[in-house]
C-alpha cells in the first residue's frame, strides 16, 4: 500500500485537509473583527500586529480550498456514470445551498454592518421584508448578496466549465491532455511551473488588481482560483504526481516560512501596508506571491505523509464542514455586534468569539443534519428512508 492509497480508494489525507482548511476560515474570519480590513463588523481601534498572523494564511487560504475541492470533484466524477450527472450533481449539491444561504443565512450580516457602519435604524424584520431583496445597493451595500458564499458561485462556475469540457472532449483526448498536464508539473516544476502562472499574473497579466468576489469580471480571482480548482481535479486523476510532492514538500514548507518572514519583517515596520518605497512593496508582493503556492504544495505533502489514515471522527467531521462553513460568519458577525458592546479585551474577545462560533455553528449543524427537508440545503446529501417491513415481519415484531 502507498502512502496515497488505502483499500478503499480514498486519500484520508486530502479530507483531513479540507477539515483543518475551514476549521482555519473559523479563525481567519474572527481575526476579522481585529484588524482594519473592512470586514462586516470590526473593532473601533483595531490590534496592533493583529494583521501578521493573518498574512500568514491570506495568501494561500482559499486556493487550497479550491484545490481540494478539484480533488473531490474528480472523485465524484468517478462515481457517477457520465460527465453529464457529475455536472447535474454538482449543481444540486452546490446551488441549493447558495441560494438557501444569501436567503436566510446572509442578511444578518447585512443588517449588522448596515446598522454598524451605516446607522441603519430599522429592525432586522423590517429589513428582511423590505429591504434586502431590493435588488440594488442601498448605502454601498449590494442586496442581496452572497459575502462569504462567493465560493460556492465560483465552485459551481468552475464545475459547470469542467463538465461541459468532459461532454465536449473524446475520452481519448481527455486522456492525452491528462498525460501532458502530469508530465508537465513532474519533477520540480511542481514548484516552478505555478509559480511562474502567478508571477505572470501578478506582474505581467494583471498588475495592481485584485479579486472582488463578484463572479463577472473577477480576471485575477479566476487566474488564482480556476487553476487551484484544475490543478485538484489533476492530482486526483493523475496520482503519480504524489512523488514530486513528496520530494518537494519540505524545501517548499521552508520556502514558505521564508516568504512569511519578509511579509511579517515588512508589515510590522509599515502597518497596513503603507510601503514607503517601490523595492519594499516589490519584496512584500513577491513574498506574498510565492507564499501562495509554496505553503498548498507543503500543506498537501503533509496530508500525503503524515495525515492520510482514517479516524472515527472523520466521516461526521467531513460532512460537518460543509454546514459550517454556510452559518460560521453569521454567527462571528451576529455574537461580535453582541460583545464588542460589553467592552471585552481584545485576547478574551478573541476566545469569546471563536468559542462562541463553534458552538453555535456545531449546534446549527445538528440540528440542520436532523431535518429531513433542510438536508440538502444545507449541503448535506438527503438521509435515505427505511425500507419498510414486509406486512408478516411487522405483525411478527
Amino acid at each position: 500500500m502507498t502512502p496515497h492509497q488505502n483499500p478503499a480508494g480514498r486519500h484520508y489525507g486530502m479530507d483531513w485537509l479540507r477539515i483543518g482548511a475551514f476549521a482555519l476560515l473559523i479563525f481567519y474570519h474572527v481575526g476579522m473583527v481585529f484588524v482594519p480590513w473592512g470586514f462586516h463588523i470590526s473593532l473601533p481601534d483595531p490590534v496592533d500586529g493583529a494583521t501578521i498572523p493573518m498574512l500568514a494564511i491570506n495568501p494561500w487560504r482559499m486556493s487550497l480550498l479550491f484545490v481540494v475541492s478539484g480533488f473531490a470533484s474528480h472523485a465524484l466524477l468517478g462515481r457517477m456514470s457520465d460527465p453529464g450527472a457529475f455536472l447535474a450533481a454538482r449543481t444540486s449539491r452546490l446551488l441549493g445551498p447558495l441560494l438557501f444561504g444569501m436567503a436566510m443565512i446572509v442578511p444578518p450580516q447585512s443588517w449588522v454592518e448596515l446598522t454598524v457602519k451605516h446607522g441603519y435604524g430599522f429592525s432586522y424584520l423590517h429589513f428582511l421584508t423590505q429591504d434586502y431583496f431590493r435588488f440594488g445597493m442601498l448605502d454601498g451595500i449590494i442586496l442581496p448578496t452572497w459575502n462569504h458564499l462567493w465560493f460556492l458561485a465560483y465552485l459551481w462556475t468552475y464545475t459547470a466549465l469542467l463538465g461541459l469540457a468532459l461532454i465536449a472532449v473524446p475520452a481519448r483526448l481527455y486522456g492525452s491532455i491528462r498525460r501532458i498536464a502530469a508530465r508537465l508539473l513532474a519533477g520540480g516544476r511542481i514548484i516552478l511551473l505555478p509559480l511562474a502562472w502567478l508571477a505572470l499574473v501578478q506582474f505581467g497579466l494583471l498588475p495592481h488588481r485584485q479579486e472582488t468576489h463578484m463572479l463577472i469580471g473577477d480576471w485575477y480571482g479566476h487566474a488564482l482560483y480556476l487553476p487551484a480548482f484544475l490543478f485538484g481535479f489533476l492530482l486526483a486523476a493523475s496520482p503519480e504526481l504524489w512523488a514530486p510532492i513528496r520530494r518537494w514538500a519540505g524545501p517548499a514548507a521552508i520556502a514558505a516560512v521564508a516568504c512569511f518572514a519578509v511579509v511579517a519583517a515588512i508589515e510590522w515596520a509599515y502597518p497596513d501596508f503603507a510601503l514607503p518605497t517601490p523595492p519594499l512593496a516589490l519584496a512584500f508582493i513577491v513574498a506574498r506571491t510565492g507564499m501562495r503556492w509554496l505553503a498548498i504544495v507543503a500543506l498537501l505533502g503533509l496530508a500525503d505523509r503524515a495525515l492520510n489514515r482514517d479516524h472515527r471522527l472523520r466521516p461526521t467531521l467531513t460532512e460537518a464542514v460543509f454546514p459550517l462553513y454556510l452559518i460560521h460568519q453569521t454567527v462571528i458577525v451576529l455574537a461580535a455586534w453582541v460583545l464588542i458592546r460589553t467592552g471585552m479585551a481584545p485576547l478574551p474577545l478573541f476566545v469569546a468569539l471563536v468559542l462562541a462560533t463553534a458552538a453555535g455553528s456545531w449546534a446549527f449543524y445538528l440540528a440542520g443534519r436532523s431535518i429531513r427537508p433542510l438536508r440538502p440545503w444545507i449541503g448535506l446529501r438527503p438521509r435515505p428512508r427505511r425500507p419498510r417491513a414486509a406486512p408478516g415481519v411487522a405483525q411478527a415484531a
